[in-house]
């Protein structure tokens, strides 16, 4: 993924924790890409709960806490 990529996915989040972009689709799930990896993406419900990932099982406890402590910010 190129630079110009990673840039546009960190303008469009909705905001980002820890270095992960946390990106509401037009689906309504929630799309969490690492920016420091971006390889490693995770999606998951609006209540947190996961749906995809390719995250090994550290990674995925990490940003699903961070799902838990922030997915409460996506509500407009």
């Amino acid at each position: 993924m190129s630079d110009k990529e990673l840039q546009k996915i960190a303008d469009n989040a909705n905001f980002i924790v820890s270095g992960y972009a946390f990106t509401e689709r037009e689906d309504g799930f929630v799309s969490i890409l690492n920016l420091d990896h971006p390889e490693c993406a995770m999606v998951v419900s609006k209540t947190g709960e996961l749906l995809e990932t390719n995250m090994d099982g550290i990674e995925q406890k990490i940003v699903l806490e961070l799902c838990r402590r922030n997915l409460q910010f996506m509500e407009v």
